[in-house]
């Protein structure tokens, strides 16, 4: 087991496309961990096993890879690149003490480049970056380097940069260590600096100087002096420059070719950070890590398999656990045995008896672990909550299943594929008798309908969500209806007189007894409103229910023999029905509070669609980085389709959170339309 100073845990994040997952491959074939180099393109990558990843040719969820390294350990976390996996992104953020940025030679900055950046700095990680496909076409490293400056906003440090580009390209020239790294025919010569590159090495080694002594005042007094800084000088400054999050280092190289990925990774074992390094600061809390303190650990991700079962992913922050051991979960205050530990090595598991502080542990069959819960000693008890700050979905289908019996595997198989991701909702909708799957986009929606396919076996339709529209009234009415009926024996008597008042959005239902001289027995007054409540079930307009409406009971009269709670039940249902006819009936729709945040160029072209959608825009506030949040209240039917035209207006830089606010009267030229719909769809049903 390493020594916690030489445990190194490494998140990799960027763009879809720019190299994560082939980077990974190449880190551990090289370094002899599998015997070959995965493909993305074939589907036998190790990082990406899932099967709508193999299928996709892209990662979706956050794959984990443990293992040895001399005497270092090392831990690769590759991460997704669309912005519908986000969720994965920020989870595994905060357990990695070294974010690496990786950026394509070619594009370089892109928009989940800067979606995935600022996750890193949220959560005050150190952050370096890795320009990768040196040997594409097209690809500059000075550019992406110069780019990545404009993003990072501190001091970024060239700390190796390459030999020629695209089909020339044939290593690195290690600045630090002042030697070049040519590789050919997949073996590597170590040189001294080949005179035509001398010049670019100075303008390089120069900028890398000037900003390492800047972290250290004894440096600083020996640049000063024109005395010379070591190799070692540097690298410890640049050590603690880095963990504090003062500097951003960069290498180039190529993952595919599997140029310059020893050197990055010698370099991250000389001045990465390990768990000591970095501050871990938790919901307000710092959390100092330990070997000597109780065991505590932080729930990053749970796999949900139907024939593994779970598999839950933690960060042990503190101490160690054995198997065997039993653990505290407090978010359930439950406590479990665990049984079993491993290592987690992408698809497969290595068995190990213990787990210290720094490494990530894989430890099956928790009945109770959800991501973001902390796994502690049972003697120790932490009151953390919200430790990740996970995206609102800002879409929403309907589920059907394509075969009727089949409703409660898709619950239980949706349910289940909820428990492994925060950012996917599943609701049950009693209004409109329909399941809701509600994600971060399109495509995070449609993986997990395959994931449910693939893993559940059981197929379903999507759908638009149907809108839960409510009835009401918009004046005062009157009604009475008296329900008679005799057919031998004891015969039915139940006659109600009502007033109906409108009342202020959500009041929801009010009842008022002004019966007076027992015109209707006291017995029987609880019927009546049973029958209201009952008849505000279904409006008269299309079927939906009402709401914001008193009603008062004011008249009446009974039968001695024939009057019973079902009579006046009756009664007060029809004569609810006339009242709401006369009553001018409207439609109301739920409005919903709009966060959306905008790059500073996009504003006139969203502000005016939020317009085009009915939108009530109440501000706009300037944010970091150039971007406004502009704050709305939108109806929801308008915003069904939003989160694509925002993302082809954006260019796939906006990102928007809504929440139910309050209901409000649909517009009398929209309300003809909805009615018809609704009225053919009960017509449908009924069939």
């Amino acid at each position: 087991m390493a020594d916690i100073r030489k445990k190194r845990v490494v998140a990799f994040i960027g763009h879809n496309g720019s190299g994560k997952t082939t980077l990974s491959e190449s880190i551990l074939f090289l370094n002899k961990v599998v015997d070959r180099m995965g493909s993305v393109e074939q589907g036998n990558a190790t990082m990406d096993f899932d099967p709508v990843e193999v299928e996709k040719k892209s990662s979706v969820n956050a794959s984990v890879f443990s293992f040895e390294r001399g005497e270092y350990s090392f831990t690769l976390i590759d991460t997704p690149g669309f912005s519908d996996f986000v969720g994965e992104v920020i989870s595994t953020t905060l357990v990695a003490e070294n974010i690496c940025s990786i950026l394509d030679a070619s594009s370089g900055i892109e928009v989940q480049t800067e979606k995935t950046w600022k996750i890193a700095q949220d959560y005050n990680r150190p952050i370096l970056a890795f320009i990768n496909g040196m040997d594409k076409e097209h690809a500059d490293f000075e550019r992406t380097a110069e780019q990545l400056k404009n993003l990072a906003g501190k001091s970024v440090i060239v700390m190796n940069f390459p030999i020629g580009s695209g089909t020339s390209f044939k290593g690195v020239v290690d600045v630090v260590k002042q030697k070049a790294y040519l590789y050919e025919d997949g073996k590597v010569n170590v040189t001294d600096l080949p005179e035509d590159l001398k010049e670019k090495f100075q303008k390089y080694r120069a900028s890398l100087v000037e900003s390492v002594v800047e972290l250290d005042d004894k440096l600083m007094e020996k640049y000063f002096a024109d005395e010379p800084v070591s190799a070692e000088e540097i690298e410890s400054a640049l050590s603690k420059g880095y963990a504090a999050g003062k500097t951003i280092p960069v290498f180039a190289g190529s993952a595919t070719s599997q140029i310059g990925i020893n050197e990055f990774l010698d370099s991250l074992q000389e001045f990465g950070a390990s768990p000591v390094d970095v501050k871990n600061v938790i919901g307000g809390e710092e959390i100092k890590s330990s070997i000597d303190d109780p065991f505590l650990a932080l729930i990053f991700k749970v796999v949900v398999d139907p024939f593994i079962g779970k598999l839950t992913y933690a960060k042990v922050l503190n101490g160690k656990i054995s198997s065997g051991d039993t653990i505290y979960n407090e978010s359930s205050d439950t406590t479990e045995r665990i049984n079993h530990l491993y290592t987690p090595a992408g698809k497969k598991q290595n068995e190990v008896k213990e787990i210290s502080v720094g490494d990530i542990a894989a430890i099956p069959k928790l009945k109770e672990s959800h991501v973001g819960d902390f796994l502690s000693d049972p003697s120790t008890k932490i009151s953390v909550k919200n430790v990740f700050d996970f995206p609102e979905p800002m879409i929403s289908k309907s589920v059907k299943a394509k075969n009727k019996g089949e409703i409660d595997k898709v619950t239980n198989g949706l349910n289940r594929l909820a428990e492994s991701d925060p950012t996917f909702h599943m609701d049950y909708n009693p209004e409109t008798s329909e399941i809701v799957v509600s994600g971060l986009g399109g495509m995070h929606i449609d993986v997990i309908i395959e994931k449910l396919k693939k893993n559940f076996n059981v197929e379903v339709e999507l759908g638009k969500p149907k809108i839960a529209y409510r009835e009401t009234i918009s004046k005062k009415s009157q009604a009475e209806y008296k329900h008679k009926k005799q057919s031998g024996g004891h015969g039915q008597y139940g006659h109600v007189k009502i007033y109906l008042e409108p009342l202020p959005r959500g009041k929801g239902f009010e009842f008022e007894d002004k019966i007076f001289g027992g015109a209707i027995p006291r017995n029987y007054i609880p019927s009546v409103e049973k029958g209201l409540k009952e008849a505000m079930k279904g409006g008269v307009l299309a079927g939906y229910p009402v709401d914001d409406v008193k009603i008062i009971l004011y008249d009446g009269s009974y039968h001695d023999v024939d009057s019973s709670d079902i009579a006046f039940q009756i009664a007060a249902i029809q004569a609810f029905k006339l009242g709401m006819q006369s009553g001018k009936p409207t439609l109301l729709e739920p409005i919903m509070k709009v966060e959306i945040y905008v790059p500073d160029d996009d504003t006139g072209d969203v502000m005016g669609d939020l317009n085009s959608r009915r939108g009530r825009i109440h501000g706009m506030e300037p944010q970091e980085s150039g971007y406004q949040l502009i704050k709305a209240e939108v109806p929801l039917s308008e915003m069904l389709e939003f989160s694509s035209q925002l993302n082809s207006m954006t260019s796939g830089r906006g990102y928007f959170t809504m929440k139910f606010s309050h209901y409000d009267e649909v517009p009398r030229n929209l309300q003809d339309k909805i009615v018809q719909e609704r009225k053919d769809e009960l017509e449908e049903e009924s069939k």
